[in-house]
């Protein structure tokens, strides 16, 4: 299985939608190794404390807290993220990760930088990716990834725009007649 490092706020973004079937948490976490830093447990913890969304959603995270493994991670006190995208780098450059999963788009230039050897994916990225695998259908992960922009505030983002725009050519693609 693919090793993968994943930041707070995209397991949150995932844990935003654990009731449709396929469920993109339940299949990252089923099928690859996810490794988290101990400062996203901190912050997870953390964010299931508030009523709201994402609080739900960190809570359906912390509730799959055997599928995924926390290690401890020195942070470098100068890099200019918090805690949870500096240990989360920290942690993918440190293990050799395939992957970090990483949904901090307004500072994603500084992440990818930071990254020696490892891909920066975020999670509209995965749910392409998860299309182009046949894991869920276009209309699904379009359904998804509208469903987070709205619960993480995600509007006129245009790493969402450019996924969305994918997604709705690939079900195109897929249903011709329906144009």
């Amino acid at each position: 299985m693919a090793l993968i490092v994943a930041d707070t706020s995209a397991v949150v973004s995932l844990g935003t939608v654990t009731t449709t079937a396929p469920n993109p948490l339940d299949h990252l976490l089923d099928s690859h190794t996810v490794v988290v830093p101990s400062q996203v447990v901190d912050e997870l913890t953390k964010t299931a404390s508030y009523d709201d969304v994402s609080g739900e959603a960190a809570r359906a995270v912390l509730d799959r807290r055997s599928a995924f493994e926390a290690r401890s991670v020195e942070l470098d006190e100068t890099f200019p993220l918090d805690d949870g995208e500096n240990a989360a780098v920290t942690l993918a450059n440190d293990i050799g990760a395939v992957q970090l999963l990483c949904d901090e788009f307004t500072r994603l230039a500084l992440v990818h930088a930071s990254l020696v050897e490892t891909r920066l994916v975020t999670t509209p990225i995965l749910l392409t990716a998860l299309v182009r695998n046949d894991v869920i259908s276009p209309e699904t992960a379009d359904e998804l990834l509208t469903a987070m922009s709205d619960a993480r505030r995600w509007s006129s983002n245009a790493y969402v725009e450019r996924a969305q725009s994918t997604l709705r050519q690939q079900r195109d693609n897929e249903h011709p007649d329906s144009n």
